[in-house]
């Protein structure tokens, strides 16, 4: 398969081949994203040499179910953005195709890898865009990410709204308070304690209803509008938290830096004149960045990051467990948080090299000093296995989905205490 250069999370290019499909498609299109969940543990676990063997395995066994299909395929890292020429029946023949090629494991070297997949889907509607399409697509692979369920999440017809008018729509949104947060609590593994909140980005639409932050960050991009959103959302998050009433006053409120963030020159002045602002104290705030925000100056990254720290302000590497970079960003940034992905945290209950994975990772993360988030914990199980294994904190919806902050003040309220990380 042809490779693409890295980009950031959500984001496909369509190769010239895949262009060329598309145009002379006369009974429709399927798009299909694929991603190996923990990838970036297997790094972990067997080394990077294995990890970049296991991509080939995989480029290699989809290449075969794929042989009978007309279609074409971009790899960038560990992720498989595949089109498919043909009706519906093909394209749900294809997806099939793809689920049982990766439901075996792999043999890489000396290694048996067992590897679970991911799969967003779209079908391109109307005169729709190729770009769009692999929005959908990729926006599919996200909530298939986040679903405890089902593996393969196949995007709404309906959510084919065109990326163009949706980036006209957003000039509009954040000058009508449009655009809102809200906040996700993390809890103390240890007392059931909230101690802090990731703030979500919202976009409360006047004719689609609520749009998550996939959508938004695509039309923002589309609109040239990713500094002005960013800022707009870190300033409305930081505002917020200052004005929370006492019962809240110790929660630590956790912002998250963009690529485009990290890529400015004063990032660090104007992050830090944003929470000066706002009113709260550094001490309160954490910013949250994924591999993606620094794969292309990690150097550049590392001094703003400490920057960040050293006058107060604390650092989470968020999604550990879902890119292709080596632990080199572990070992080399200034951190204070690890969070893990939610496909370790669901795995583990159920698996036991995942298990030993998590271990080991739980294991890194407290040779280095760090303490660790666990996202996406449903379950009571799921909790109990991480406090064993001494995990600090969890988010999820064991306790609660994204608040708003009158659904935060009563949860805290109502038995929560709160409490400082």
């Amino acid at each position: 398969m042809q490779r693409a250069a890295g980009r950031r999370r959500g984001e496909r290019s369509a190769s010239e081949e895949q262009v060329r499909l598309v145009a002379h498609a006369t009974h429709g299109v399927t798009a299909v994203t694929v991603a190996p969940t923990s990838f970036e543990i297997v790094n972990a676990a067997y080394g990077r040499a294995t990890g970049d063997h296991l991509v080939d395995a995989i480029d290699a066994r989809l290449s075969g179910a794929l042989v009978e299909f007309d279609s074409a395929a971009v790899r960038s890292g560990a992720t498989f953005t595949i089109i498919v020429s043909g009706d519906a029946q093909v394209g749900d023949a294809a997806v099939d195709a793809v689920e049982r090629a990766l439901e075996h494991p792999f043999r890489v070297g000396d290694e048996t890898v067992h590897l679970g997949a991911r799969i967003g889907v779209a079908r391109m509607t109307g005169d729709e865009a190729l770009d769009h399409l692999l929005r959908r697509a990729a926006e599919a692979l996200a909530h298939a990410r986040a679903s405890e369920g089902a593996t393969t999440r196949v995007a709404a017809e309906g959510s084919g709204v065109p990326l163009a008018a949706l980036a006209a729509d957003l000039h509009r949104a954040m000058e009508r308070d449009e655009i809102d947060v809200r906040f996700q609590p993390q809890v103390n593994l240890i007392d059931s304690r909230i101690v802090g909140v990731e703030a979500l980005a919202r976009w409360q639409h006047p004719r689609l209803g609520v749009l998550g932050a996939e959508t938004l960050l695509a039309a923002a991009d589309r609109a040239g509008l990713g500094n002005a959103l960013s800022d707009h959302v870190q300033a409305l998050a930081l505002r917020r938290a200052a004005n929370w009433p006492d019962a809240l006053s110790g929660l630590r409120i956790a912002v998250n830096v963009t690529a485009t963030d990290l890529s400015r020159t004063p990032f660090v002045s104007r992050f830090l004149a944003r929470v000066h602002e706002a009113g709260i104290a550094p001490g309160r705030v954490t910013a949250e960045v994924t591999e993606e925000a620094m794969i292309d100056n990690l150097r550049a990254a590392g001094v703003g990051l400490a920057a960040l720290r050293a006058a107060g302000c604390r650092v989470a590497l968020d999604d550990f467990g879902t890119g292709y970079s080596s632990l080199s960003y572990v070992a080399t940034l200034p951190l204070d948080y690890l969070k893990i992905d939610r496909s370790l945290t669901q795995a583990a209950v159920g698996d036991a090299r995942n298990r030993v994975v998590l271990q080991g990772v739980l294991g890194i993360a407290e040779g280095l000093g760090l303490e660790t988030i666990a996202e996406g914990v449903e379950t009571e199980a799921q909790r109990l296995l991480l406090a064993a294994r001494g995990c600090t904190y969890y988010q999820g919806f064991l306790c609660a989905g994204p608040l708003d902050d009158a659904a935060l003040i009563a949860l805290v309220g109502n038995g929560s205490s709160k409490g400082k990380s």
